[in-house]
């Protein structure tokens, strides 16, 4: 299904970064909890725009996931609302090293934040910034990717249902360069993207001296045990693997099993592989949706070619299916790979499964950090005692222990990414809302002042 639309100038991002400033006066004077009233109406307003979904559910050939992203708005402001409720709690005035000088920290939004999202959940991913940005009193302006655009008209139609937000929220449209253009306008930006892509947004906000929070690209490893159970960890690795047709930055895209255990894991993963099904014809039936980049594909593609040509056996999987103008792959495990493959260097974001044996788990552990990635990672062990022990050994922001991708649906924990993973502050817990926020301090002085005469040197007669 064709589809157009006319790119954001940087002239017109000027122009609406401009009015949000405007609009983020009277923002920011409103309480959290006026703001999180906004934002409900906004919700409702989502929740009743049924072209809104169909856009979301054509950009990425999914319709359960689809109505997860939009689902999932209430809630993530309830949730915001709390720390957002707990961040602007008035702070008692605190004794500094002086005895007759107390302070108060003052929280400052920035004015307007920027927000360049991704293409593999389009809507959902953007959200875990713009909320917690809007609820600390900042305007917000976001370039979704080019790559699954046609939301963004439906989107913007709600947001005209809210005046009030409308005012200090905006979705514009266009590729890297607008990309780029925003990043002038803006007094911080939050990117959610490809290693390659975060380095240029980075540089870019440092020569426009703007704080830059990035969340990139993951290798997630996962180990498991000899004392593991095989068919239980066969389960967790498949569904952590190709939940989201393995589109998920979260998604396990390394396993590394003992040798003891192997032979039973394989054989299970590979017979559990083998009964996924695409959702095509009926998108509403199967387990995993298209890849949706179709030059996602030619990376699978090359992976798989790479890991073959070096050794590696692929059991199940590893054809790249076309049907009513979309590419699919199953569940695709190999076995006899190593650390001369691209499928266990680089990210592939496909449903790829590569087992890699070890006999000691420090090998297993030096193995999984041989990455300059560290996003999150999976530990499977006989308990919890031993997944701890292995797990807080390894080089990841967020590590799942006796599951793998915990990050999928549980927000809580503050979080900060290793290596090229990522930079910044936690998008999570209360730092995910204070990083949107410039502190300042205010000192008062309530006892006697002295002049310069007081500093022990005289000034020039």
């Amino acid at each position: 299904m064709d589809y157009s639309f006319e790119v954001t100038s940087e002239t017109q991002i000027a122009s609406i970064v401009a009015d949000l400033r405007e609009g983020q006066l009277g923002w920011a004077d409103m309480s959290v909890q006026q703001r999180a009233g906004v934002l409900s109406d906004w919700a409702d307003a989502v929740a009743s725009n049924k072209e809104l979904l169909q856009a979301l559910i054509t950009d990425t050939g999914r319709y359960f996931i689809a109505t997860i992203e939009l689902a999932g708005l209430s809630t993530m402001i309830q949730d915001w609302l709390q720390i957002g409720e707990e961040v602007f709690a008035e702070q008692i005035a605190r004794q500094s090293s002086a005895p007759t000088v107390t302070y108060k920290q003052q929280l400052v939004p920035f004015e307007v934040v920027g927000v360049i999202g991704p293409w593999n959940f389009p809507f959902l991913i953007t959200l875990i910034d713009l909320i917690p940005a809007l609820m600390a009193g900042s305007a917000v302006v976001v370039k979704p990717s080019e790559i699954t655009p046609r939301f963004i008209e439906p989107l913007q139609k709600t947001l005209e249902q809210v005046p009030a937000l409308n005012a200090v929220c905006r979705f514009i449209q266009g590729d890297g360069q607008t990309g780029q253009d925003l990043i002038k306008h803006v007094d911080a930006l939050c990117f959610t993207g490809s290693v390659k892509t975060g380095k240029i947004v980075y540089q870019s906000g440092a020569k426009n001296f703007i704080p830059i929070y990035a969340e990139l690209g993951g290798k997630d490893p996962v180990i498991i045990t000899e004392n593991a159970d095989p068919k239980d960890s066969a389960k967790i690795v498949l569904r952590a693997s190709v939940q989201a047709t393995g589109q998920a930055c979260q998604s396990i895209e390394r396993v590394y099993i003992h040798s003891a255990i192997a032979e039973a894991f394989t054989s299970e993963l590979v017979q559990l592989s083998e009964q996924v099904e695409i959702n095509y014809p009926n998108i509403h039936e199967g387990h995993i949706g298209p890849l949706i980049f179709d030059k996602q594909a030619d990376i699978i593609q090359a992976h798989l070619r790479d890991a073959e040509e070096k050794g590696a056996e692929i059991l199940c999987g590893g054809v790249i299916e076309q049907h009513g103008g979309g590419k699919w792959i199953l569940p695709t495990v190999l076995k006899n790979v190593d650390h001369s493959m691209l499928v266990m260097t680089d990210e592939t974001f496909g449903p790829i499964i590569p087992i890699m044996t070890y006999t000691d788990v420090n090998e297993a552990i030096q193995l999984a950090n041989n990455t300059r990635y560290g996003l999150s990672a999976g530990v499977l062990a006989g308990d919890r005692v031993e997944g701890e022990r292995i797990a807080r050994q390894l080089d990841a922001g967020a590590v799942s222990i006796q599951d793998c991708g915990v990050t999928t649906y549980v927000f809580d924990g503050e979080k900060n990414w290793f290596k090229y993973s990522g930079i910044g502050a936690s998008r999570m817990g209360h730092m995910g809302m204070l990083r949107f926020f410039r502190k300042k301090v205010l000192y008062t002085q309530s006892g006697e002042t002295y002049g310069i005469d007081a500093m022990g040197e005289q000034p020039p007669s």
